[in-house]
């Protein structure tokens, strides 16, 4: 992507993610911070876990490669300056809640006059129209919202298990996904066009294209997704550790005998009843114990480093009430 000039602003992790993405690409990625700076500054890890603006783990993962700027956008000066970079730009992405758009000078019809060529990606939790648009909407309410929660918790027997949400701002991550792909595309139709045009994301909506088999599984199988009851593949599950809980998902054949090969039972590979993932989920009964028994012996952080080692897929979770 280089010679491609992208501004951001915002904050937290949808619109730097999908900037980040693109400045690891070699787009010129200009990121704009209010006075007070962008909220990812006050969220961790920090070193030592002592606070400090400069040294948020989680503002430097997603604003490495990056130049930046501090703007007041409401003000007369702010916007000038804003419209002066703009010029300039191919691409401008931000995710101030709909309500907040207009008194930041996020008008796509006004910037178009600045520069015809810009393409503005604006990614809110519910989109720009509908009756939900104007929703406030958090981390964990965006991952209720998205359905994905429904789907989260225990399996047979365990239904007083509450809901769980995936660890961190991941909601944040599948919307700047979602949205770099589509700023991607409209900036690939720009050179037949020579127009920009005005991206919307919603991250309701890039969720709720997450649920993978969920939509397949009842006109193919009859089966109703839920995040109780039988699973038709396995394992695709919640384990308890020592300290907490992750989502185990080892469904391809490389990653189970991975995961058993961790396990120190390179022998489960051969049995017939967990020859492959439509087997273990029906033998899940048995198996399920046996990778529960293991993995409670564990930490999470030391599980999760270990399966990321041999690329077995696995995420540290938290329950409602926790959010990190």
């Amino acid at each position: 992507l280089e010679g491609i000039r992208i501004i951001e602003c915002g904050h937290l992790a949808s619109a730097a993610y999908a900037t980040k993405l693109m400045a690891d690409m070699g787009a010129d990625v200009i990121k704009i911070e209010e006075p007070t700076g962008d909220q990812a500054r006050q969220r961790g890890p920090y070193p030592g876990r002592v606070s400090h603006p400069e040294k948020s783990g989680l503002f430097l993962y997603l604003n490495t490669n990056k130049y930046g700027v501090t703007l007041d956008l409401p003000h007369a000066r702010g916007q000038d300056i804003f419209h002066r970079l703009l010029k300039e730009a191919d691409l401008l992405v931000h995710n101030y809640h709909p309500t907040e758009m207009a008194r930041q000078g996020l008008d796509y019809s006004a910037l178009a006059k600045v520069n015809p060529a810009l393409v503005m990606t604006s990614i809110t939790p519910f989109g720009l129209s509908g009756p939900h648009k104007d929703y406030q909407a958090t981390d964990l309410t965006l991952w209720n919202a998205g359905g994905i929660a429904y789907l989260n918790g225990g399996g047979p027997g365990t239904d007083d298990l509450p809901p769980l949400k995936t660890f961190g701002q991941q909601s944040g991550y599948q919307a700047g996904v979602n949205a770099a792909i589509a700023s991607l595309g409209a900036l690939f139709g720009r050179l037949t066009t020579k127009a920009g045009q005005h991206i919307e994301v919603s991250t309701q909506e890039a969720l709720l294209s997450i649920l993978e088999l969920t939509f397949e599984f009842f006109p193919y199988m009859g089966i109703v997704a839920s995040r109780v009851g039988q699973k038709p593949i396995q394992p695709l599950d919640f384990l308890e550790c020592k300290d907490g809980w992750i989502f185990l998902c080892c469904v391809e054949e490389h990653q189970w005998k991975n995961i058993v090969d961790i396990m120190g039972r390179p022998e489960w590979v051969y049995e017939p009843i967990f020859a492959d993932r439509l087997n273990r989920a029906a033998n899940w009964d048995a198996l399920g114990p046996l990778l529960q028994d293991w993995v409670k012996d564990q930490t999470v952080m030391e599980l999760y480093h270990l399966c990321q080692s041999r690329r077995v897929p696995i995420a540290p979770i938290s329950t409602m009430g926790d959010l990190f």
